[in-house]
């Protein structure tokens, strides 16, 4: 890519940054698309990029390595412009080249992995889907993720659930999601029995490596408490209830989950705001899986794909659509914020 199409990019992640309720990360952005330049590596890395910096999702990568800087304490002078402080695009603008010398061989380290969240919010739009399943059914539910990141969103049935006056899971939960709900009451009928539960991704997080909560916390845009507090109280149910996590290629892995599936029980493969970053290779593959095992489910051993994925990635909303077999029919259930702020019930 030209250097013109990276600072395109960082002016576009800003304008989806405003979208989603982040308007110092949306100031970040556009103050990187100015300031970055060849004289620091920093720059020379983020404006070389190799490859695809929207797919790659390089400006991310840029905020979360500023951010783990101002959790580490790591730079003084950064973390005078980032919340609370209230700080224009301007003034981070002012303080960015400076900091970003002083820190660069950190800055560009972090550039290495891709961004994840592990947003635990998405929990609060998955839920509905799990108990249609769960209703139409009548079955425990073996649950299998993929791009589970840290695995927080297989521990949903520990966390606490409100849609208005309708409440659902543990009211004793540290971990306590309410979502606006618009439109049509959220149906959250029924009871959810989950007979076992895994995840799998390219690059597992550990919940129990300091650094790796360092990491989580660090893409977690700085001026959102609500989404830090609601992490950091899922990381603390992971260390004492971790969940089963494995390093593999999601296709890999649903072929050899499908294969070990065992009846009495709904097997549900689900994903949320990760689809697109799959090589279209690995989609086919998953699909091509579910699709052959869905024509040999019965009642006794159904198979649901619920997946939390944009229809559009111009939209900044997703769409949470359920795929169950026997049948094998797809309906759209709700529309739904990225980060878990709103849920629409359509189903």
């Amino acid at each position: 890519m030209v250097e013109r199409d990276i600072r395109d990019h960082f002016l576009a992640q800003a304008k989806a940054c405003d979208g989603l309720g982040s308007p110092f990360t949306a100031n970040l952005c556009r103050a990187l698309a100015k300031v970055l330049d060849a004289n620091t590596r920093t720059g020379q890395a983020v404006l070389g990029w190799p490859g695809d910096a929207r797919a790659d999702a390089l400006a991310l990568r840029v905020c979360g390595a500023l951010h783990a800087l101002v959790l580490t304490g790591s730079s003084e002078r950064l973390a005078l412009i980032y919340p609370p402080n209230q700080t224009s695009e301007s003034e981070i603008a002012a303080v960015l080249p400076e900091a970003i010398a002083r820190s660069d061989e950190r800055i560009v380290a972090g550039l290495a992995g891709a961004p994840q969240t592990n947003e635990i919010a998405r929990s609060a739009m998955l839920l509905p889907g799990f108990l249609t399943v769960a209703r139409e059914t009548g079955l425990p539910l073996d649950l299998c993720e993929i791009g589970a990141s840290a695995g927080l969103n297989l521990l949903f049935d520990s966390f606490h659930y409100s849609y208005r006056d309708a409440e659902w899971g543990d009211p004793a939960s540290p971990a306590r999601l309410a979502p606006e709900a618009r439109g049509r009451a959220v149906p959250l009928g029924g009871a959810i029995d989950v007979r076992y539960r895994a995840g799998c991704d390219v690059a597992p997080v550990d919940v129990a490596d300091a650094a790796a909560r360092l990491r989580l916390r660090s893409f977690v845009w700085a001026d959102q408490a609500a989404r830090l507090a609601r992490l950091d109280a899922a990381l603390s149910l992971a260390e004492k209830f971790p969940p089963l996590l494995v390093k593999a290629d999601a296709a890999d892995f649903v072929e050899k989950a499908l294969a070990a599936r065992q009846r009495g029980g709904a097997f549900v493969l689900y994903h949320s705001i990760m689809w697109q970053y799959l090589p279209r290779a690995t989609k086919d593959a998953i699909t091509a899986a579910l699709e052959q095992a869905g024509r040999q489910a019965t009642a006794a051993a159904p198979i649901a794909r619920l997946r939390m994925e944009p229809r559009d990635p111009t939209n900044n909303w997703a769409v949470l659509s359920l795929t169950l077999w026997p049948g094998g029919e797809t309906r759209r259930l709700a529309h739904c914020d990225y980060h878990g702020r709103w849920i629409e019930w359509i189903g």
